[in-house]
């Protein structure tokens, strides 16, 4: 019974929460991209999920812990992709964003004035970072309320 009072409130705030629009372009579709690029961004988003649970850590950018940049340097790393360090040289790194969304193209978030944020796009509406001091890797959903207002660019680096 407990379990069953917790369990309502949770599917309502989901609901409510799944009808939020976002900014984000259109999710492309095609798993048949004739120079691979969908199957590096697999690659990309999967070496970002080898390490979720991995805790925060400023400046990382190893399986010790990540900052939300290294976690971005460190997936592309492991698939030959060789990126700035930093958030802001990342997003500066690659000035043209990608007419539609796809698995493994980094979301960059303006907060507080300035891009200091990313994470990895997983599909289904999902991307992987690195939050902050004291949590560790996660999903999120691209229409969570505090990131979709903050969405400041997305890049393809593959």
């Amino acid at each position: 019974m407990f379990h069953r009072r917790l369990f309502a409130p949770a599917i309502a705030v989901i609901c409510a929460l799944s009808g939020c629009a976002t900014s984000l372009p259109p999710t492309h579709t095609s798993d048949s991209d004739s120079d691979g690029d969908n199957d590096t961004g697999t690659r990309i988003a999967r070496a970002a999920l080898d390490v979720l649970g991995t805790p925060y850590q400023y400046g990382g950018n190893s399986t010790d812990g990540f900052d939300c940049s290294g976690l971005v340097q460190y997936a592309h790393a492991i698939n030959g992709i060789k990126l700035p360090r930093t958030t802001a040289t990342q997003f500066a790194a690659e000035k043209n964003s990608p007419a539609g969304l796809r698995t493994g193209d980094v979301l960059f978030f303006r907060i507080d004035g300035r891009v200091s944020h990313s994470g990895i796009y997983l599909g289904n509406g999902q991307f992987i970072h690195a939050p902050s001091s004291g949590k560790n890797v996660s999903i999120t959903r691209t229409d969570n309320p505090y990131f979709r207002t903050k969405l400041a660019g997305i890049r393809r680096f593959h």
